[in-house]
């Protein structure tokens, strides 16, 4: 049975950090209802199937409060179809991942200094909400220079600021468009513009893309909601025959490939405000400095960086209907 909520926005000071966390109200017709699969809509089988896995967890001293909530261990399973003993083999190689990759240590030391000369080749970053609430990620593949982009960075470091946006993601963008839209939300909606891209250019960063998009699938599932490729040439017959393979059905389900602007503006303007969509998509905002450097959301606090906000902001307090434990987002459910 769907159970239907809306959230109110807290916030509590503890061992001199503020935590910020929306706790469930009931509600009145026409509030926000949790999608299928999500706490507040489970059915008595995903219900069971979250209380065993937790239990297991615990039981086997393997459970960690900061990401084996019920809400991150419901993504988990909605990638496992809620198929227990699937879904604690990709949490346990998760861990074993994040382990080997280092990704807490990353999450406390990475800086990317380059980011503005890495932003002329290939933009990746994420702006302002959509109608429903969830941070828009975009990324610009028409202007990548190969040569140019790893003069100034490399693949590792791309990949190391993709699981560090990643982290930030989870903790602390979805946790602030939560808090700004008053319900859970959950997953973000991207757009990938391969204005100008040519075959050549993507072949020569495959070795990103596909590392990228196991990541995402594989130790960051259900952070996609939608996914527009617009501007897509008639070569990427040929890429996305290339990609389709790397990809879940459930991924694949969510992706959708449109042509120039006549056919994508209207798209991405029936699910992004205007004001809220940048000027070069059919939107009306212009950020200073370029809205692809501007970090412009709800995560951004008085206008300081995403990284500040994420310091100010614990954002792990745990709730019933949402318990809000990842830029760089590739293709991944």
């Amino acid at each position: 049975m769907a159970v239907t909520v809306t959230g109110t926005a807290t916030t509590t000071k503890t061992d001199a950090k503020t935590k910020t966390s929306i706790t469930a109200i009931a509600a009145e017709p026409g509030a926000y209802v949790a999608p299928p699969g999500r706490l507040g809509n489970l059915t008595p089988v995903q219900e069971a199937a979250l209380a065993r896995i937790s239990a297991e967890l615990r039981a086997e001293g393997i459970w960690v409060e900061s990401r084996h909530d019920d809400a991150s261990l419901l993504r988990f399973l909605r990638a496992r179809k809620f198929d227990v003993p699937k879904t604690k083999e990709m949490l346990l190689a998760s861990e074993k991942w994040r382990k080997a990759f280092g990704v807490d240590e990353l999450v406390r030391t990475f800086e990317f200094p380059e980011l503005k000369e890495v932003d002329k080749y290939y933009p990746q970053y994420y702006h302002k909400m959509d109608k429903s609430g969830r941070p828009v990620y975009i990324e610009r593949i028409g202007n990548l220079n190969i040569k140019a982009l790893y003069a100034c960075t490399s693949q590792e470091r791309l990949i190391q600021r993709l699981v560090v946006e990643y982290e930030s993601f989870l903790t602390m963008r979805l946790a602030a468009c939560s808090a700004a839209t008053g319900h859970p939300v959950e997953t973000s909606l991207t757009i990938l513009d391969l204005g100008g891209v040519s075959l050549s250019n993507f072949i020569r960063v495959k070795d990103y893309v596909f590392a990228a998009t196991t990541i995402g699938q594989n130790y960051y599932p259900e952070c996609m909601g939608k996914f527009y490729i617009i501007n897509a040439p008639w070569a990427f017959t040929a890429v996305w025959a290339a990609i389709k393979p790397w990809l879940d059905e459930v991924t694949v389900s969510k992706v959708q490939i449109v042509g120039g602007p006549g056919t994508y503006r209207p798209l991405l303007l029936a699910q992004i405000d205007k004001e809220s969509l940048p000027r070069e998509f059919g939107g009306a905002c212009a950020c200073a400095g370029g809205c692809s450097l501007s970090d412009a959301g709800p995560w951004n606090v008085e206008g300081g960086t995403a990284k500040a906000a994420a310091a100010a902001g614990g954002l792990s307090e745990k709730t019933a209907v949402l318990e809000l434990p990842a830029n760089g987002q590739v293709l991944s459910a």
